[in-house]
């Protein structure tokens, strides 16, 4: 048995906590929050042990779920380091690279695993696409959600973004050599809607737009690659993959026949399981604890996304600033 507590039981922490508390192998120490109204809630409605210090909670603890608000992710990580005890951090890993790296420092410095809380890797459409996905040379996506208070603590492109450049950084695993972003403040004194191009080394082109000021929820991913099309709904569960049917092949400029499509493109459908993908990030997580597999989203990678993601942030800095050095 895994012995694991969550500290912070927000929005996004009393799901790892619910989660946790029914899961196999793992007994739930308990729970904490700064908060003593809703650390009592959480108490009570999930039937867990409370903590109103971190200290005895981490003392009790193997691992903790970090899910506090990004800018006290490093006091917390660096305390539970000092404990021994494994984290899986919610995303982003840190609120800027030097914390990043004292974060993943003290992790090493005591020989604790660290996982960055990156779910989308766990989405079930993304896994049933893994086995056509072949060097992506153009892709673009989509994060969409109706504007709530949760997250507003950091620009979109930490808070929705950052989920997709992870992807991609996992995805495409070659150096970015360009970003161009722009975004604009909608209802925060931060970026609310941003859109950034990314041009990656061997040619490889990413776009990608993120709000949180909209009237739908959309998650999409659309993968161009030289065997095919691959589109993904990631909040739906499910995709498809288009390409030539085996054994077909045109010369470059030659016209595919508009009326012969069905007989030359196979539809392959992706469908993924039910599973819930904070249930599999957290499997993962507890069996890396446990030593019966590697960490998922290590703190390296948690880094890597932060560092484009900052970049992008920098860049929007710079068009916001230069829109209004221009309307004056």
């Amino acid at each position: 048995m895994v012995n694991v507590g969550v500290i912070g039981v927000g929005s996004l922490g009393f799901h790892h906590a619910r989660i946790l508390a029914g899961m196999d192998g793992v007994r739930m120490v308990g729970v904490h929050d700064t908060d003593a109204a809703r650390l009592g809630q959480v108490g009570r409605e999930l039937g867990l042990d409370t903590f109103d210090r971190v200290e005895p909670l981490l003392a009790a603890a193997d691992a903790v779920v970090v899910a506090v608000p990004t800018v006290s992710h490093e006091a917390v990580a660096v305390r539970a380091a000092e404990h021994g005890v494994n984290m899986l951090i919610e995303k982003p890993i840190a609120p800027s690279l030097d914390a990043a790296d004292r974060i993943v420092a003290a992790a090493a410095g005591s020989d604790v695993l660290v996982q960055i809380g990156h779910v989308e890797r766990f989405n079930s459409a993304l896994r049933a696409a893994e086995p056509y996905l072949d060097e992506p040379l153009f892709v673009e996506c989509h994060r969409l959600a109706p504007f709530g208070p949760r997250g507003t603590d950091v620009a979109v492109v930490l808070d929705l973004m950052i989920h997709d450049l992870d992807l991609l950084l996992s995805l495409i695993d070659r150096p970015v050599t360009h970003i161009a972003a722009a975004g604009v403040p909608v209802l925060t004194t931060r970026p609310d809607i941003a859109n950034a191009r990314l041009e990656f080394e061997g040619g490889g082109v990413a776009n990608l737009t993120a709000s949180r000021v909209s009237q739908e929820r959309v998650r999409k991913f659309r993968f161009f690659q030289r065997s095919g099309y691959i589109s993904l709904d990631l909040a739906a569960g499910r995709g498809e993959f288009l390409r030539l049917r085996p054994g077909l092949s045109f010369e470059p400029g030659e016209p595919i026949p508009a009326d012969r499509l069905e007989e030359i493109v196979e539809r392959v459908t992706l469908v993924g399981d039910d599973a819930e993908p904070l249930k599999v990030e957290l499997d993962s997580f507890v069996r890396a604890v446990a030593g019966e597999a590697a960490v998922a989203v290590d703190g390296a990678a948690g880094r890597r996304a932060l560092a484009v993601a900052l970049e992008i942030v920098e860049r929007i800095e710079e068009h916001v600033a230069a829109t209004h050095t221009a309307r004056a």
